[in-house]
């Protein structure tokens, strides 16, 4: 995607002041949203929506960068999944996304005691990503339900960890990094969010991910590219 010449780029002349993130080598996570195969591969049931903005953001070698570098950093790594297991599919109301999920089996799981036909699955990590999340010392949160962590672990794991910083990640930008973003946000931590290291649905209701962009900078505290991250980690731990 050349960046200078999308809709994408940042205002020239924007009317928010500039980012006083600084990032702090000792309190800081990286913490990646739904880093799983319904999303990032061509064979997910969402790749027709989201593909083409994963495939130019090159989403899925910048989320690896991003796991590379923090393992390097030796920072907090946390992974904040979606599952959906049957008796989810028995709620009485959603939205029309939500709908959407549970018609086309995103995420989904045959039980949460049961890893059976997990391996491989849509709701199953990337393979290139599992040395990184399955190392024995990155945080697997309890998955989210909706879009947000509200309902699932990820703030006390952080706390436990004495993460005050939240470098974030993952799928998708409109939806569940928004709402991780605006949690977290809330919840006390200073959180940058990597912009080419997430990607949102285009669909004729709208571009996600130009509609994600215009909040990120209204709402986190830094808003970098993987380069400008991988550049900070490296300068913070020589």
């Amino acid at each position: 995607m050349q960046e200078s010449k999308s809709i994408y780029v940042d205002p020239a002349n924007p009317v928010l002041p500039k980012s006083q993130f600084e990032l702090d080598i000792n309190r800081v996570a990286l913490v990646v949203v739904d880093p799983q195969n319904d999303f990032l591969t061509p064979q997910g049931v969402s790749w027709p929506f989201v593909g083409e903005c994963v495939t130019e953001n090159n989403t899925v070698s910048n989320i690896e960068s991003l796991f590379k570098a923090a393992k390097k950093a030796e920072i907090t790594v946390a992974v904040s999944p979606h599952f959906y297991y049957p008796v989810d599919h028995q709620w009485d109301f959603g939205g029309p996304l939500e709908h959407v999920m549970h018609d086309i089996g995103m995420f989904e799981r045959k039980s949460p005691l049961s890893l059976e036909g997990f391996e491989g699955s849509g709701a199953d990590f990337l393979e290139i990503y599992k040395p990184y999340i399955l190392d024995g010392k990155t945080i697997i949160a309890s998955p989210h339900k909706v879009y947000g962590p509200e309902s699932n672990d990820l703030a006390l794991q952080l706390r436990k960890k004495g993460v005050t910083q939240v470098l974030l990640a993952g799928m998708a930008a409109n939806l569940c990094i928004e709402s991780h973003l605006r949690e977290l946000v809330e919840q006390g931590f200073e959180v940058a969010v990597v912009r080419d290291a997430t990607a949102a649905p285009r669909v004729p209701e709208g571009d996600g991910y130009l509609a994600a962009l215009i909040n990120f900078r209204f709402i986190a505290h830094a808003l970098w590219t993987t380069d400008e991250t991988l550049n900070q980690l490296t300068s913070k731990t020589k």
